[in-house]
């Protein structure tokens, strides 16, 4: 069970610790938290989930509201969901269609595709309205490789693309922008503070021991590349041994890679971490999303969709179906683990992480979160009512 084949050491005397325990159940500091995600990229879906005109997908985020729809242009367009009269959500589904207009459910406020108002109901009893003026707010948003990502606030990160480039060759191999969905949006909570579920995902020492089906799929072939400018990248290759677990053994037998695929890809699983919250995998047959949001200190929501290619025969619609048994296996398995690490933090016995070689994802992971919120340096547990302002003193002695 040696996974350190492939380990890139990590620099000597490196810092083992994690972040300390009183950070994973702060409402003060769950507060800035939240002011970080709405600074930064968020994955909300995929073109293909809006494939034709007046198609919508909403995206919600601690707070923050967004509606992605097809203009009658053919345009991706992203805005609040929110309307200018009341600030009632204009559209209460999770996805569906809008005809040729956005209406309000609450007064009937009428918006165009492409966010200006058409109109208000009873409009005498206003002033004229100028339908630029009360047109719909806009969410900065960028398409990469079929992935539609939103950010409700301007924050540090650059551009998706500028964010991602180093991966752009190898991105582009898989085609995703071609891909549609399959079964949807899958959302679930989980009884841990938002940093636990990431923890985990950080780091593939746990795969040996925790993750059977993983272990016999890519085992020793695992490694990781942690974050670094806002972006990891993990890799599984498969093993030569034809499986001892009955979903890995029949996914090697069934696994049909699409035929565009680079021949270094056919038989591998990729993914790319992008900093704070998400993931983007790639396998010979899909590709998939996942992130988790805060709903409170120990509550977080985790959201997740996958694509497949459409033209996809019989076999490869088998290996997509032994793929998804795999992950779904790992997902639950993982939500254990993040559970006993989370409930330890509030114990007075908990002396902190001291992390292997194979956890230097985690150390970056956190030294990415201490570079934006630097409150998370300060071992001893502060007071709640002095985090926001103790964390803007770091920030400026630091920026002095």
């Amino acid at each position: 069970m040696d996974n350190t084949k492939n380990l890139k050491r990590p620099p000597k005397g490196w810092d083992r610790s994690g972040l300390p325990g009183w950070t994973y159940h702060s409402s003060a500091l769950l507060d800035l938290e939240i002011e970080m995600f709405k600074t930064h990229w968020q994955v909300a879906c995929h073109i293909s989930d809006i494939p034709n005109i007046g198609n919508f997908k909403t995206f919600d985020l601690c707070g923050e509201r967004a509606i992605i729809l097809r203009d009658t242009n053919f345009d991706v367009k992203a805005f609040h969901n929110i309307c200018r009269h009341r600030g009632s959500r204009l559209v209460t589904k999770d996805q569906g269609t809008c005809k040729n207009a956005l209406i309000c459910p609450f007064h009937g406020w009428v918006y165009n595709l492409d966010g200006t108002l058409r109109g208000a109901s009873q409009p005498k009893s206003f002033p004229p309205l100028d339908k630029n003026e009360f047109s719909l707010r806009t969410v900065e948003h960028e398409i990469w490789n079929g992935f539609v990502f939103v950010r409700f606030k301007k924050g540090p990160q650059p551009s998706v693309r500028e964010l991602l480039n180093k991966y752009e060759a190898e991105a582009s191999g898989y085609k995703m922008s071609e891909q549609i969905p399959t079964d949807g949006f899958w959302t679930e909570t989980s009884p841990v503070n938002w940093k636990s579920i990431r923890d985990v995902d950080n780091e593939g020492y746990h795969v040996a021991m925790a993750h059977p089906a993983l272990q016999d799929l890519y085992g020793s072939n695992y490694y990781d590349e942690s974050y670094k400018d806002g972006i990891s990248r993990s890799e599984g290759k498969f093993t030569a041994s034809k499986g001892r677990h009955w979903g890995v053994r029949n996914y090697k037998k069934f696994s049909k890679p699409h035929k565009d695929l680079p021949k270094e890809s056919n038989q591998t699983w990729v993914y790319y971490g992008i900093f704070p919250n998400s993931v983007i995998a790639m396998t010979p047959e899909t590709s998939l999303f996942y992130q988790e949001f805060p709903i409170s200190t120990d509550k977080s929501i985790i959201r997740s969709a996958t694509y497949k290619y459409p033209n996809e025969d019989r076999q490869q619609k088998v290996a997509r179906y032994l793929a998804s048994r795999i992950d779904r296996e790992t997902v639950v398995e993982d939500k254990q683990l993040t559970i006993w690490s989370n409930e330890s933090m509030v114990s007075d016995a908990f002396d902190g992480f001291y992390l292997s070689d194979l956890e230097y994802g985690v150390r970056t992971y956190h030294d990415h979160l201490r570079a934006i919120l630097p409150i998370y340096n300060i071992q001893k547990t502060p007071k709640e009512s002095d985090i926001r302002d103790l964390n803007k003193s770091l920030i400026d002695n630091r920026d002095q």
